[in-house]
């Protein structure tokens, strides 16, 4: 499995990576990064990390501004891309095909291709607007998973909740990271 994964300048870098580090052991899917160079801010802004090391978690790293790399074409086969944090700016740009950089065209590319398209976007509150684009990326085919936190695994963390998020969207691929506590049901 080839996986896209895009991080954004939205708050929640956080997300993208510990994305990255649970694809990390999973040999069978190839990683594919690009940040956006506020996403590199965030990351320092918000993380321990820096963004070396993030970039250091995937199998390939992409220039931000490189639209002639390989995924920036449908004829490079992947499985789909994660876009994590995914900023208001992000999302306008995807569901307005305005490709001008590697992120927004590597999801344009999965939206023409019919692959997996996951976006994480962080923002609150939401205007008319940004629902106008939630409704219009969903339309395009794109599957909106803001981080939502669900409450029945009793989080004791903020770790807690980031894995329960970043669980759920690679369980759209098919992916267990064992990080989202399932429901089982009342007793």
């Amino acid at each position: 499995m080839k996986l896209i994964v895009g991080i954004g300048g939205a708050s929640g870098a956080i997300y993208g990576i510990r994305i990255l580090e649970a694809l990390s052991h999973m040999p069978e899917v190839e990683t594919h990064l690009v940040m956006s160079r506020t996403a590199k801010i965030t990351i320092g802004a918000e993380t321990d990390w820096e963004p070396k090391a993030v970039e250091a978690l995937a199998n390939e790293v992409h220039k931000i501004g490189n639209v002639a790399a390989s995924i920036a074409s449908g004829s490079f086969p992947t499985d789909g891309m994660i876009f994590a944090a995914c900023s208001m700016k992000n999302l306008s740009a995807v569901v307005h095909s305005n490709a001008d950089d590697l992120l927004s065209r590597a999801a344009d590319v999965c939206l023409k291709e019919r692959r997996k398209l996951v976006l994480m976007p962080r923002e609150t509150p939401l205007h008319l607007g940004h629902c106008k684009l939630f409704y219009e990326a969903a339309q395009l085919g794109a599957i909106l998973a803001p981080p939502m936190p669900g409450f029945y695994g009793r989080p004791k963390t903020v770790d807690d909740v980031i894995n329960h998020s970043v669980g759920r969207v690679l369980d759209l691929f098919g992916l267990e990271a064992n990080l989202a506590k399932r429901w089982s049901g009342l007793p």
